[in-house]
């Protein structure tokens, strides 16, 4: 039952970075080099936090699934540290660099995007 999980977890990451690619060549053909640097700014970002999210999502199911001892409390707010620390970067490079903010921002989107794209596939191949 978990393994059909972690294989759509798994397929997450790589929409995204398909998304990043796809993405920064639209942006950069259409709009430029300052979108296109946000762009994809934007899209490592949100492949680090789906990273950070999966991670700490795992450390507390992982106990769960293995039957071991409780998961630690501290995994909520070692997320949240990582997180904003995340956030704190992409502000620097993006203010350093000049890429363009709203395109970040529309970078950030791709990890939503990504997990759309997966529940697409899912039901495209679906096996009834």
């Amino acid at each position: 039952m978990f393994a059909e999980f972690d294989q759509g977890v798994a397929r997450v990451p790589r929409w995204i970075l398909l998304l990043a690619v796809f993405g920064t060549l639209v942006a950069a053909i259409f709009y430029g080099v300052s979108a296109a640097g946000g762009y994809l700014t934007g899209t490592l970002a949100a492949w680090v936090n789906f990273r950070l999210i999966e991670r700490a999502v795992n450390r507390i199911t992982d106990p769960a699934r293995t039957g071991a001892a409780k998961a630690g409390k501290s995994a909520g707010v070692w997320v949240f540290i990582q997180f904003s620390g995340l956030i704190l970067l992409a502000l620097v490079i993006l203010t350093v660099s000049g890429f363009s903010k709203p395109a970040a921002f529309l970078g950030l989107l791709a990890a939503p995007a990504a997990v759309i794209l997966e529940v697409v596939f899912e039901l495209v191949t679906l096996n009834w």
